[in-house]
């Protein structure tokens, strides 16, 4: 079953962020099946360490159109990628050492950021990027 499904609710109206956030919902499904089918520990290891990395990725680009175009609520998304960031690679350092981290409340955590982010604060990046021709 799926953690998170792609739909139109969730387009930030520009086609490269939306692309991404797609991989990334499909990511944290992957991650989420391999859980709950109980996938052997480096088959989980490789999905959420790909989850990690594109995280990063996502945002770095996020943050380089934020400076490119003179986003008015930088810091404010910033500090929410930041805190994501953390949380995220405290997660894969207990994991790394062995603690059983990845649950279903973990899950939920990255279900309910990833929705509340696309949703509030990513939309409304989209709609000035929009206002300023970006697509």
């Amino acid at each position: 079953m799926s953690l998170l499904t792609w739909s139109p609710m969730f387009s930030v109206g520009v086609q490269e962020i939306d692309d991404q956030h797609k991989k990334l919902i499909d990511l944290a499904n992957k991650l989420n099946d391999q859980m709950t089918s109980g996938k052997g520990k480096e088959i989980l290891d490789k999905v959420f360490q790909e989850l990690v990395a594109y995280t990063q990725s996502h945002f770095a680009m996020e943050e380089r159109l934020m400076a490119k175009h003179n986003y008015t609520a930088t810091t404010r998304h910033m500090d929410e990628h930041k805190k994501l960031v953390v949380t995220v690679s405290d997660l894969k350092k207990k994991h790394d050492s062995g603690q059983d981290v990845l649950t279903s409340q973990v899950m939920t955590f990255l279900r309910d950021w990833l929705t509340k982010h696309i949703l509030q604060t990513d939309k409304a990046f989209g709609r000035e990027l929009n206002q300023k021709g970006v697509k």
